[in-house]
């Protein structure tokens, strides 16, 4: 197969400066997507009040898990695609993005049937308060309407970044989240249409990005830039991204269903608690962020070297990743409980749910640093294509834990602290079984053979 060279490698030069260069975009990203998943909170808790705060509130964990299943499932594309761009193999990289939109067009429409039939089944399951019931369903079948954009966007900006551009999705979020403001302020607050105005917004800024993203797309270099008629799901390309795809969907799936769990159990004490761990949820979210961004910027970086055969880099950015990751989490999560009062105040003026908010991020953000070795090990082992043992780890350590922490003891000792500690013990587990897995597993060499490549070289 011929091979033209293609740009933007990660594959050379200083490996910090590097992952730096490619995590503040995407970091920057992940700010304005949740900066305008918190306008709707902020908008709807001070202009609708605590019932709708809480009704939105109250749907988190389900989106996070309807969207999240495809989402990972769609994740096997890109990590294939930056293997492809490491490896200069620009047909492969012309399959895999044609596979891929195809790919995001189907799980938009599979996202849009579950999302509308199966959510306001699922709110009555997790026992959401009487009073919020009606709204969080209303929000939740008008935002499983717009799923296609979601997949869309999440795919295209997965294949932008695979191929080292972290610059322009950042862009067109910005862009979603102007968008998304002002078209919360219109109809939450200026025509008075409560939750329903806030996932219109929603769904309708997610259009805005799905557009920009495949304008992007289409205007790729020469033969590998996105064309409709090219659409397909090519089998062969289907059978490998789906081997990382669906463990990363699946995690995401336990991982969410045992934080639907917690919001049952949260949900059990009233709204009020709800909307303080509404609050607290949208406050934490920054951690999450950078973690994330961590996350997608490892993957790539690895898939890239991995596909290049420059194993000494994968290594080396590992520990690179790690410990910026840890540092940053570990300076924000002081700056913010330092100001969490002030920060609360700006979702609610409710005093009771400040307080209550404030209590729950002291039981819970001290120890989010824990949790950052779990996501540079999973990433750094699913940009080669390793897919499943993550998902083993992340699943019995984390979501089957969560499951009967919640089923014994919480049931036992029904107290906020006690469903708040599920998050770092669980966070701690999983967190030394992947310290053990990586450093005696022996994955990669294990990756190196099964892909047929040439081996290191000590």
């Amino acid at each position: 197969m011929k091979r033209t060279p293609v740009s933007n490698q990660i594959t050379e030069g200083v490996i910090w400066k590097q992952l730096l260069q490619f995590f503040f975009p995407i970091l920057l990203g992940a700010f304005f997507q949740q900066l305008y998943n918190t306008v709707d909170t902020i908008i709807v808790g001070r202009y609708v009040g605590t019932p709708a705060l809480a009704a939105v509130g109250s749907t988190a964990a389900l989106i996070n898990l309807i969207t999240g299943f495809f989402v990972g499932l769609s994740s096997g594309a890109t990590v294939l695609l930056s293997q492809f761009y490491g490896a200069n193999d620009r047909a492969g990289v012309r399959s895999t993005v044609h596979t891929g939109m195809g790919l995001a067009l189907v799980l938009g429409v599979l996202a849009t049937v579950l999302g509308v039939w199966a959510g306001p089944k699922v709110l009555l399951l997790t026992r959401t308060p009487e009073n919020c019931l009606a709204d969080a369903t209303r929000y939740t079948q008008i935002y499983f309407a717009g799923s296609a954009a979601s997949m869309i966007y999440n795919m295209g900006a997965g294949i932008l970044r695979a191929m080292g551009d972290s610059r322009r999705p950042t862009v067109f979020l910005i862009a979603t989240c102007f968008a998304n403001i002002v078209l919360d302020l219109l109809l939450v607050v200026g025509l008075k249409m409560g939750v329903a105005g806030a996932a219109l917004a929603t769904i309708a800024s997610q259009a805005v990005s799905a557009g920009l993203v495949i304008y992007a797309l289409c205007r790729l270099d020469g033969d590998i830039a996105l064309r409709f008629r090219d659409l397909r799901l090519e089998k062969s390309l289907m059978r490998r991204i789906l081997y990382v795809g669906v463990p990363a969907g699946l995690q995401f799936v336990t991982f969410d269903l045992s934080n639907l769990l917690v919001q049952s159990g949260v949900n059990s004490f009233g709204d009020i608690t709800v909307a303080a761990w509404t609050a607290y949820t949208k406050t934490d979210a920054i951690t999450w962020m950078i973690s994330g961004a961590f996350g997608v910027s490892i993957t790539t970086f690895v898939g890239q070297n991995f596909g290049a055969q420059r194993y000494d880099r994968i290594r080396k950015s590992v520990w690179v990743c790690m410990g910026m990751s840890v540092g940053l989490v570990g300076t924000l999560t002081v700056l913010v409980l330092t100001f969490r009062n002030v920060i609360l105040g700006i979702y609610t003026t409710d005093a009771q749910v400040i307080a209550t908010g404030a209590s729950i991020m002291g039981l819970i953000m001290p120890y989010a640093f824990v949790f950052m070795p779990v996501e540079v090990f999973a990433g750094a082992m699913r940009g080669t294509g390793y897919s499943l043992m993550p998902t083993v780890i992340t699943c019995t350590s984390v979501c089957l834990f969560r499951v009967v922490w919640i089923f014994t003891l919480v049931r036992r000792f029904h107290t906020i602290p006690m469903l708040a500690a599920c998050y770092p013990i669980s966070w701690a587990l999983a967190a030394v079984t992947f310290f053990i897995t990586y450093l005696r597993g022996n994955w990669l060499k294990k990756r190196i053979a099964y892909c047929g490549m040439e081996p290191e070289k000590r």
